[in-house]
């Protein structure tokens, strides 16, 4: 099994910053699990349906970005603290969402977006953007 477990959610304003940090454990460390596994940002404004962020393969750190955030959320390694991490940068109320942390263990390719794609959830953190 893996468990996910996010941090770092809040409320900010337009225009602010914050980073959001995935802490990992369980299988993802059986090296034939680590060397294919993807973790994934997705997020879920009230209302709409759960979509795709961003994901980094955790082998060598490549990562994938959906284009409605690319310039302003980067995600990244925390080696110290051993975390998988979203900054988020220019945050917009319509960034306003619960974010997840979701990890595909057998992943076809980087690019995958689709909830279904994913096999592990954390409960999520909530992100409130203000304007």
């Amino acid at each position: 099994q893996v468990q996910l477990t996010e941090s770092g959610g809040g409320l900010v304003q337009a225009g602010d910053s914050l980073r959001l940090s995935c802490a990992a454990s369980g299988r993802v460390f059986d090296r034939l699990v680590f060397d294919r596994l993807v973790l994934g940002w997705f997020r879920q404004a009230p209302g709409k349906e759960r979509e795709f962020v961003a994901a980094m393969r955790q082998s060598d750190d490549t990562t994938f970005s959906a284009d409605s955030v690319k310039g302003r959320f980067t995600v990244s390694r925390d080696v110290a603290a051993n975390t998988m991490d979203l900054k988020m940068d220019g945050l917009k109320a319509e960034d306003t969402a619960v974010y997840y942390c979701a990890a595909d263990l057998n992943p076809t390719s980087l690019s995958n977006t689709d909830v279904s794609d994913y096999n592990y959830w954390g409960p999520g953190t909530q992100v409130d953007v203000s304007s």
